[in-house]
């Protein structure tokens, strides 16, 4: 098992919400404004416990951070992330006039606001009945890059933990599947993410035979059996960043045609891994592996998006989707997982996590993409 990274430190964090700043006031925006979850970590580096009280980060471009937060956890916050501002409040107190007092419109102008996606809607809400002709923006709308360029401590993490999915997926070769349930190898796939320094699941995708049709099927109490094909699609974060890949393998010796779809999948995401470089859309890459799906006579069966970005959360921008023309960076880290679904049958899906170079793309997934054969 690799050393834990270093942590951030503050210049790291305080980089971070000048970066956030900037591109906030790129997009003509007057700030930004930040709940608890994975936007308030990576720019602070403070991870409150989520509940009703208000805690919300305010970025403006030129004036110092500030954090309101309940006075109950103010000494927490103060240790946390030292180089935050705090207006604190107590319970009996209108939380929304803290923050709105500093947000209150000036000059006669409305001022807007990009606000991470997973505010909560009661807080939102709240600060509009304060601020009514304040108006806002979500992350995902206003700054949708705005942690998709990772640097390099970032990229280590992110590698660091591709290499142990990797270690994962050696394992679990090892196991038996027949004559087991999905749950049982879901279970398997949990417990070797943990223990190459996993501190969350997220999903430990177990799909066999017509299972396998639903990309996102949840393991249930289905026993595998001879002849099955599965998708195995696991993944979580360990030191803060994502893992998340997928192979699909079969119990026993295949068939023509599933040994014929898995060798689509496995050209269609070649295909997509070579068309990632600086400079090319996103939607670039979904069009070069479904262009090999398309040919093959299976792009009915190719029912989402090649990729999705990954970093301090396994699901976020930058997407590879058709429509989707933002260029890539050096830097960025997604998947490229095509997949084909026949319902009633079996699906496949080969995935892994790429990041841009100067020149063109890495893996971070290294397992063999072959169809491996399982007892």
């Amino acid at each position: 098992m690799t050393a834990t990274p270093a942590p951030f430190t503050a210049d790291d964090h305080a980089a971070r919400m000048r970066r956030a700043e900037s591109a906030a006031a790129a997009a003509g925006l007057d700030g930004l404004l930040v709940a608890p979850g994975p936007d308030l970590v990576w720019l602070t580096g403070y991870r409150p416990v989520e509940t009703e009280r208000l805690t919300l980060l305010l970025l403006r471009p030129g004036e110092d951070p500030v954090l309101v937060v309940p006075a109950l956890e103010a000494p927490d916050a103060a240790r946390a992330a030292p180089a935050l501002t705090l207006r604190d409040w107590t319970d009996g107190q209108d939380p929304y006039e803290a923050a709105a007092s500093l947000l209150a419109r000036t000059g006669g102008r409305t001022r807007r606001y990009a606000v991470s996606d997973n505010t909560w809607a009661m807080h939102l809400l709240g600060l509009q009945r304060r601020l009514p002709d304040t108006g806002y923006a979500s992350f995902t709308e206003a700054l949708p890059m705005l942690r998709a360029v990772k640097d390099a401590a970032e990229l280590d993490r992110l590698a660091a933990a591709g290499a142990a999915a990797d270690a994962v997926y050696e394992e679990i070769l090892r196991v038996r599947f027949g004559g087991r349930r999905e749950t049982d190898v879901a279970a398997d796939l949990a417990g070797l993410l943990r223990d190459t320094g996993h501190s969350q699941v997220d999903f430990t995708i177990v799909a066999s035979g017509p299972n396998g049709a639903d990309p996102h099927h949840e393991p249930g109490g289905r026993t595998i059996v001879r002849g099955d094909m599965v998708v195995l699609d696991f993944g979580g974060l360990k030191d803060g960043y994502g893992s998340d890949t997928s192979r699909t393998v079969h119990v026993g010796e295949p068939d023509a045609e599933e040994r014929r779809v898995h060798e689509v999948v496995r050209a269609a995401q070649e295909e997509g891994c070579r068309a990632v470089r600086p400079g090319a859309a996103c939607q670039d890459v979904d069009r070069a592996a479904r262009a090999v799906v398309d040919g093959a006579g299976y792009g009915a069966y190719f029912v989402h998006r090649t990729g999705h970005g990954i970093g301090v959360t396994t699901h976020e921008p930058p997407y590879m989707v058709e429509g989707e023309e933002r260029p890539l960076v050096p830097g960025m880290c997604f998947s490229v997982e095509p997949g084909i679904y026949l319902p009633g049958r079996f699906g496949v899906r080969i995935e892994d996590i790429v990041t841009v170079t100067g020149d063109g793309g890495r893996r971070l997934n290294t397992t063999s993409r072959e169809l491996a054969i399982v007892d």
